[in-house]
């Protein structure tokens, strides 16, 4: 086992938890990895199956069970918590999916206090949690909570827009975690990482174009020649998962510097045009959508408007190098290159 302690991480199947996983087995750590079902983990440790025994996968079914992480954090040294729902599972009754993350967040960190032997837990919070609809000159920093999405979804509920409920629970579920900081007191340390949209190549290329990860999602789909959109409209900063996950790492080998902060994570303001005009060079032969060339962006992916977000923190805590957005938009579409044939 590695001499650098084990790490328990919510979430390895999915998009951040894939290179998370891999970021911690190549820097020495052991991890041990919780999934809904151990059978959505076979590609992942198929995919890192050179780290043997140093991976090792454990059954969550319910995370915001309370006690369900009881068991698989006797013995662990750390823990990064990556697990969370995504804008689309909310569904008619938003409030309990909301509810569902915060009981899940207090709850794992419940089980960690209890285990005794852990040094850090680390929450991956969103931007959402930080950047929120502003007037005028503004720059956003570790310091802004974005309280304006819980104020909208308390008052409109059920009838909340789409993505509100998310952003919400984002919010709540990352100050239920500094919250149980001040009033528990506990022996670990506590940090939190606010990315911006995360794009990058996953783990392990997708079966099919429906199981591309939700925020890399509109590369493929410009790939493919569609209609350059993204996400959420304005809201263009990006992070490499790579990036992310180096961060993530960071976190747990600097846990006192990182004790009770929080860390923006972007790279480049990454336009739907932006990205077009990275992609057709490289795939001249593909219909992808010319567009405008060169509008909404300036040199160097940088954002022509008003608002902006320091992530000068992140950056410095990574050496000040991240992953260039053209080579993060190229690594991107070329995991995907297999699918085209499938569309």
């Amino acid at each position: 086992m590695s001499t650098k302690g084990v790490i328990l991480v919510t979430g390895i199947n999915g998009f951040v938890g894939g290179r998370t996983v891999e970021a911690f087995l190549k820097a020495g750590f052991s991890v041990r990895g919780t999934v809904r079902s151990r059978a959505s983990a076979h590609a992942t440790v198929e995919a890192l199956s050179q780290y043997g025994d140093k991976l090792e996968v454990v059954e969550v079914p319910d995370v915001s069970v309370k006690g369900a992480f009881d068991e698989v954090a006797k013995g662990v040294d750390g823990v990064a918590h990556l697990a969370q729902s995504i804008a689309d599972n909310f569904g008619s009754d938003p409030q309990a999916e909301v509810d569902r993350i915060t009981e899940a967040t207090t709850g794992i960190l419940d089980s960690a206090s209890k285990a005794g032997t852990v040094k850090t837990v680390l929450l991956m919070s969103s931007c959402v949690a930080v950047f929120s609809v502003k007037e005028g000159p503004y720059i956003f920093t570790e310091k802004d909570w974005a309280d304006s999405w819980v104020d909208l979804f308390q008052s409109m509920g059920a009838d909340s827009p789409r993505g509100v409920p998310y952003m919400a629970s984002k919010v709540l579920g990352e100050k239920a975690f500094w919250t149980y900081r001040d009033e528990k007191k506990p022996s670990f340390t506590m940090t939190a990482i606010n990315p911006f949209f995360i794009c990058g190549p996953p783990l392990t290329t997708p079966a099919s174009p429906d199981k591309i990860p939700t925020t890399p999602a509109f590369i493929w789909n410009i790939l493919r020649g569609g209609e350059l959109v993204g996400p959420v409209p304005d809201w263009d900063y990006w992070v490499d998962v790579r990036d992310v996950a180096k961060l993530v790492v960071w976190g747990f080998e600097h846990a006192d510097e990182a004790d009770g902060e929080r860390y923006i994570a972007k790279t480049a303001w990454g336009t739907p045009q932006a990205t077009a005009d990275i992609l057709r060079p490289a795939y001249p032969h593909l219909s992808i959508k010319e567009g405008t060339p060169g509008e909404g962006y300036l040199p160097g992916w940088k954002s022509p408007q008003e608002r902006d977000v320091d992530g000068s923190k992140a950056l410095k805590a990574l050496g000040g190098e991240y992953i260039a957005y053209d080579q993060s938009v190229l690594d991107t579409a070329k995991a995907f290159e297999p699918l085209l044939g499938k569309q």
